[in-house]
Formats: structure tokens, C-alpha cells, sequence
């Protein structure tokens, strides 16, 4: 119907259709009316404005983090310094926290029982990148004193990542162990085949050494973004799972009492209907006009049959009882 008939026909004029140019994205085109493709435009002045403020918050954010990072500091060696008091203290934080237990060899925990500092260090720029360091005291694996693994976000927002070459000691060169131990289990033999390593295949040393893929490099996020900003929680794991545990074996022990406590209220119930049945039995056998009268012409038994059928009932009411 054209916009004349529709105006004669006493209806308002359609609107008119304004052709939206393909989206390479999803490729196809709409049409809207010219209320609608206002509307949607000036939504995406207002999205552009939502967009500018979140820009600026984020640098205000930044700016705050990078702040609080120096405040944090202080505090941070304050830590390390008590922390070194407590043997052991970083390897059994390792081995609590599930997903780094989850790729340490035996050998391999054994080599962290050195491990005497842990540090985590964001570069100025935040958004820049950060470094792991990993403090070792004198051990028969390797010379190094630390090991530090590097993650740089470059312009293209691309990680990459490097780490200290590793100076093993003769016979105890962990990282060619465990390759040579995938290589007989049919895993990955070298750093090249590493890309396509499964998780199974995955050690800590392996885990260092590789960067194939370090924007899905969890095992650093787990470091820096869990252990380190609070390493007591995992060093104390264990302590607060026996405690649950304690707490769980109580509310256990109380359920078996209150049951127990059932189980002797019923028995005293069934003891109790049990005595009052007999009583019953009792009464019923020495009332007047019980069923021991077989006369049906309403002649009465003598004295003898009444008191040998009260005795028989009573005799057992008190074998039942017993």
C-alpha cells in the first residue's frame, strides 16, 4: 500500500526504511525505520562515552596499584625475612597448594626443600609484565643462587617469556630426567615438542624452562596471583583440614550417641507394651464371663475348669515374659 492510499485510508504513512551497510563480522544487512536507526546511533555515542570513562578508570586503577605496590613493599621483605625462620616453609606451601602439587616429581620436591626465598615483581608499568624469582641455598642440582622466569606484554598484547638458564650439576639434571622419563612414556621428548604437551606430561622444571604459550602459563598465575600474596594460608593447609576433621568426628560421635539413645527408647517402649499384653491376657482369662465358658445353652462350668484355665494363662503369661 503506498503512503497516498494509506493517508486516504485514514492510516498514519510507514515509515521510512533506512538500509544499514553489511557487517563483515556477521554478514548479513537489516533494515531499520528511521526512529529505530536514530535510537541505535545515538547509543553508540553513548557506549563511546561509557568506553572513554573506563579508559580513564583504568588508568586511575593502575595508577592506585602501582601506588599500593610500593606501600606493599616494606611489608613483603618484612615476610621473607620472618618466613626464613620456618624450615621448609616454601616447598610445603608448594606441595599444599593442589595445583602445583599436581605437576611436582617427587625429585623435583626434593630439589625445592632449597628453595629460601620467593619473590614476585611487578615492573613499573603494570601492564608491562612481572618476573618470579626463585632464591636457592647451596644444593647438589645446580649452581645457580636464583632462578627467575619473565613474563613481558609487548605493544601487540602479546605475552612472552624467558627464564635463567639453568647450570645443572652432574648426574642430577632434573629437567633431562623427566624428558627422557616422558620420552619413555611416550610423551614429549624435547622444548619443541613441548607445545603440544599435555597436562599430564607437565613438571615444575619442564614448567620453567618452556614458552610455548605463556598468555595460558596457569602455573605462574598461580604463584603470582595465590601463593604469593598470601603463603601462610597454604602452609598452614593441612592444620586447618585436621581441625575440620576434629570438628567432623565430634558431630559424628554426638549423632551415634543420639541414636543410640533412640534405639534404647524403643526397646523400652516394646518392653513396656509387651508387659501391659500379658497383663491383658491376665485379666482376660480370670475376668467373669470370659471365653471359657463353651456352654451354649448358658450352663456354667465347675470351679475346677475356671481356676485350671486361669492358671494355664497365667502360666504363659510368665513363660512369655520370660
Amino acid at each position: 500500500m503506498s503512503n497516498s492510499k494509506a493517508t486516504e485510508a485514514g492510516q498514519p504513512p510507514a515509515a521510512k526504511m533506512r538500509k544499514i551497510e553489511p557487517s563483515s563480522e556477521e554478514g548479513f544487512s537489516r533494515e531499520y525505520d528511521a526512529i529505530t536507526q536514530k535510537a541505535l546511533e545515538d547509543i553508540d555515542i553513548c557506549q563511546n562515552e561509557i568506553d572513554q570513562l573506563n579508559e580513564k578508570a583504568s588508568e586511575e586503577i593502575l595508577k592506585v596499584e602501582q601506588k599500593y605496590n610500593q606501600l606493599r613493599k616494606p611489608f613483603f621483605e618484612k615476610r621473607s625475612e620472618i618466613i626464613k625462620k620456618i624450615p621448609n616453609f616454601w616447598v610445603t606451601s608448594f606441595v599444599n597448594h593442589p595445583q602445583i602439587s599436581n605437576i611436582l616429581e617427587e625429585d623435583e620436591e626434593e630439589c625445592l626443600h632449597y628453595l629460601r626465598k620467593l619473590d614476585v615483581e611487578e615492573f613499573d608499568d603494570i601492564k608491562s609484565g612481572y618476573r618470579i624469582n626463585f632464591y636457592f641455598a647451596t644444593n647438589p642440582y645446580f649452581s645457580n643462587d636464583v632462578l627467575t622466569k619473565e613474563f613481558h606484554l609487548g605493544s601487540t598484547g602479546d605475552p612472552t617469556s624467558q627464564s635463567t638458564s639453568i647450570q645443572w650439576k652432574e648426574g642430577n639434571n632434573l629437567l633431562s630426567k623427566q624428558l627422557k622419563q616422558q620420552q619413555k612414556n611416550g610423551g614429549p621428548s624435547s622444548s619443541s615438542a613441548a607445545k603440544k604437551r599435555p597436562l599430564e606430561f607437565r613438571s615444575f622444571f619442564i614448567w620453567f624452562t618452556d614458552h610455548s604459550d605463556p598468555s595460558s602459563d596457569d602455573i605462574a598465575e598461580v604463584i603470582k596471583d595465590d601463593i604469593w600474596p598470601n603463603p601462610l594460608h597454604y602452609f598452614l593447609v593441612p592444620d586447618i583440614e585436621v581441625e575440620n576433621g576434629d570438628e567432623e568426628d565430634d558431630d559424628e560421635e554426638e549423632e551415634d550417641e543420639d541414636e543410640e539413645e533412640d534405639i534404647e527408647e524403643e526397646e523400652d517402649d516394646d518392653d513396656i507394651e509387651e508387659e501391659d499384653e500379658d497383663l491383658d491376657a491376665v485379666t482376660a482369662a480370670t475376668a467373669p464371663g470370659a471365653a471359657g465358658e463353651e456352654d451354649v445353652d448358658g450352663e456354667e462350668d465347675d470351679d475346677e475348669g475356671d481356676d485350671a484355665a486361669a492358671e494355664e494363662a497365667a502360666a504363659a503369661a510368665a513363660e512369655k515374659k520370660s
